[in-house]
């Protein structure tokens, strides 16, 4: 039995069979090219969230497919009694590319915050130290499991699991004195995202990286530093933390790493690799052949096809584009980020709902965050061309809601109803003209805007 090309059976299933923990759009995703997804009806979208920066090298990507398929015929999974080459193969290339020692893999940034976190405790628990507290910012996001959620600096994620588990103190972000003033004889390690995505894209201060890593030199603390979004590229680095001139003592990896496929990763020193121990920790499907052989081909792309500097030159772009809104819309409050994470903040004249509808019903993928900021986080391989055409699409959707009406008003009139996008997405392919058509951002039927080069 196939559904995959009947959206209604694909709702009506997912309804009666699905655990409903996530808020979904009216659209599911058949196939992918390059920065583009196809839905049931045919309908191509510009993919500006990229997965939520997972698909850095976007869709079918030539290299990524070939590892995959090629590692699925002849082993998807080994257990860890055994070695395994893709997982010694990527192991090397990580800490070939980084600060670190040892690597141990996993199946998502959760699962590798969790073991920063354990890691953290059982360093000084062989040294027979007692630390134990973890620190972190008050608006950071580090997983939803129970040990992240608790780590996780924002009550919404964690209050309806109370009690959590102890032994976390969230201070505010950016601010050292804070900091300073919450490290104690009992701090085991200050866990920190160099971007704050879950909150609005928030970077951290180069002089308050800076310090913390000097604080944890000389009281005796180690560094953890939460890269599941910001590594792997994302930032124009390979690693975030070579943007700020500090090395951490643990980082933590998943999402862009495996390009598509389940895969996370904690990275560390050989000092502190000594906190664990034979069965201290481990992981089922963590380091198998397939996830590992994707990794290797995520990092071998880099090496060879130049994504880094790409990130580069369309970031430079597309940051000057949207301040130049900025400037144009006083709606807009602040273009924040770095590299190909990028947050775009608005005032309380749009919502970041809205605004996401909107560009959906116009071809466009992007995230919401909270109630006033919208999140940018697209495929490395993303185009200058692609990249003017979400800015061109953005300006059209001020335009129209520009005027003095309030936000509710202003909003609704330029967004179209559920019913208006379902009877959109249906009429692709035929007489039918959708809302992007009408927009003129699209070269026809196939929603490819205008002045795109595939």
């Amino acid at each position: 039995m196939s559904i995959e090309n009947d959206l209604a059976l694909i709702q009506d299933f997912d309804k009666n069979y699905c655990l409903q923990v996530f808020n979904l759009m009216p659209v599911a995703f058949v196939k992918g090219k390059g920065c583009y997804l196809y839905d049931t009806e045919g309908r191509k979208y510009l993919d500006m969230i990229g997965g939520i920066a997972v698909n850095c090298l976007g869709y079918n990507h030539p290299k990524l497919t070939s590892a995959i398929t090629s590692q699925a015929k002849k082993i998807v999974h080994a257990c860890n009694y055994y070695y395994i080459p893709e997982k010694s193969e990527l192991a090397y290339r990580l800490c070939r590319a980084s600060f670190a020692d040892k690597v141990f893999f996993c199946n998502s940034g959760a699962e590798a915050n969790e073991a920063a976190i354990k890691l953290a405790r059982s360093y000084w628990y062989y040294k027979d130290i007692n630390k134990y507290e973890i620190i972190t910012a008050d608006m950071s996001f580090h997983g939803r499991t129970m040990g992240t959620i608790a780590a996780t600096g924002q009550a919404k994620f964690s209050r309806p699991f109370e009690p959590n588990v102890p032994g976390f103190v969230h201070v505010p972000y950016n601010d050292i004195d804070a900091m300073i003033e919450a490290v104690n004889p009992k701090t085991a390690a200050i866990m920190l995202e160099l971007i704050q995505g879950e909150s609005g894209v928030h970077p951290a201060d180069l002089e308050y990286i800076q310090a913390i890593r000097k604080l944890c030199t000389e009281k005796g603390v180690l560094l953890i530093f939460d890269e599941v979004q910001t590594g792997v590229g994302r930032t124009g680095k390979m690693f975030c933390y070579q943007n700020y001139g500090v090395t951490p003592d643990i980082m933590t990896l998943a999402k862009g790493l495996g390009g598509g496929v389940p895969i996370g990763a904690m990275l560390t020193t050989n000092e502190v690799a000594t906190g664990f121990k034979p069965g201290d920790h481990g992981s089922t499907f963590g380091g198998n052949p397939l996830a590992c052989a994707a990794g290797n081909a995520v990092m071998e792309a880099f090496d060879s096809e130049g994504i880094i500097d790409n990130v580069k030159d369309v970031s430079d772009e597309l940051f000057d584009k949207l301040n130049k809104l900025r400037t144009k819309y006083n709606c807009i409050r602040s273009v924040r980020g770095k590299g190909l994470l990028i947050g775009i903040e608005f005032d309380d004249t749009i919502t970041a709902q809205g605004m996401r509808q909107q560009l959906f019903s116009m071809g466009f993928l992007v995230s919401a965050i909270g109630t006033s900021t919208i999140r940018l986080a697209p495929p490395l391989i993303l185009t200058k061309a692609q990249a003017g055409q979400f800015v061109k699409a953005l300006d059209k959707i001020l335009k129209n809601v520009a005027g003095p009406k309030s936000v509710l008003g202003r909003i609704k009139d330029a967004l179209p109803s559920k019913k208006q996008i379902r009877e959109s997405a249906s009429g692709v392919g035929s007489a039918k003209i959708d809302k992007l058509d009408e927009m003129g951002l699209t070269g026809g039927k196939d929603n490819k805007p205008v002045d795109e080069d595939d």
